[in-house]
């Protein structure tokens, strides 16, 4: 840097009229102070360089460190779900097992099919919704089963995408609610559920007949589908829960 800065300073080609750089006190000086501050520019560089890298390295890890986190808090959610909705459907075979009662091989059938599901299907971060809905039309049918002509279901399904994918056992804890705490009122017990899906968005409402009211912050299903929904969708889903005096409601609407 100092000798740069002295063919700089050369205006007079003639060796004899140009002052040694070396003899010039101020040239010195400024020399030395280029070459220092030279050095420290780049050793700042370097070392934001790697402070950035091991800024990004950490990050990365504690990235990573969440998401296993997530997956392992969203595997032990599953768990929950997937005994207490076998326990359910057992107890509803077992009733028929005591009766005799000829339905009992289809439902055998039907919560063979619905096992499948949880035990293959479940465990993969997303199913498409065409089976989604066709093991909650099964799980419907074995309720049906259960209470003979004593619940009326209503299932309205509009415009279902064959290619869209949810996260599987997303809507079945909610149609399982309706069953375990829906109330018959006049020999019927009701439930209207409804299906839609649009381009923007997924929107899923049950209504249920009620007379009690019910601890809608309680129960396995509804406490564990809350905390997979805030963790699949945070801030892309809104889930509404009314209990009033003779219905049981629950909306959802997903944001893609």
């Amino acid at each position: 840097m100092s000798v740069l800065y002295g063919f700089v300073l050369l205006e007079n080609p003639d060796k004899e009229a140009v002052i040694p750089l070396t003899k010039s006190l101020p040239n010195i000086i400024f020399g030395v102070y280029m070459v220092i501050l030279f050095v420290i520019v780049i050793g700042l560089v370097g070392y934001n360089y790697l402070a950035q890298v091991k800024t990004d390295d950490l990050k990365s890890k504690f990235l990573e460190t969440q998401l296993q986190l997530k997956e392992q808090e969203l595997k032990f959610l599953k768990m929950q779900i997937h005994p207490h909705f076998l326990f359910n459907s057992l107890n509803t075979i077992y009733g028929f097992a005591i009766a005799k009662a000829d339905e009992a091989p289809e439902m055998i059938l039907k919560l063979s099919n619905l096992l499948d599901y949880i035990l293959y299907q479940a465990d993969k971060p997303k199913v498409l919704l065409i089976e989604e809905v066709n093991h909650l039309e099964d799980y419907i049918s074995l309720e049906k089963m259960r209470f003979h002509d004593t619940l009326n279901v209503n299932f309205i399904k509009e415009k279902l995408n064959d290619s869209l994918q949810i996260p599987p056992m997303l809507l079945i804890p909610f149609v399982e609610n309706s069953f375990k705490h829906g109330v018959i009122i006049d020999g019927i017990l009701k439930v209207d559920i409804q299906l839609k899906v649009d381009v923007d968005y997924l929107f899923f409402e049950i209504e249920n007949s009620s007379k009690e009211k019910e601890d809608i912050n309680g129960g396995i299903g509804l406490e564990n589908i809350k905390k997979r929904l805030e963790m699949l969708y945070p801030k892309k889903h809104q889930l509404e829960i009314i209990d009033k005096k003779d219905v049981f409601k629950v909306s959802l609407k997903i944001e893609f």
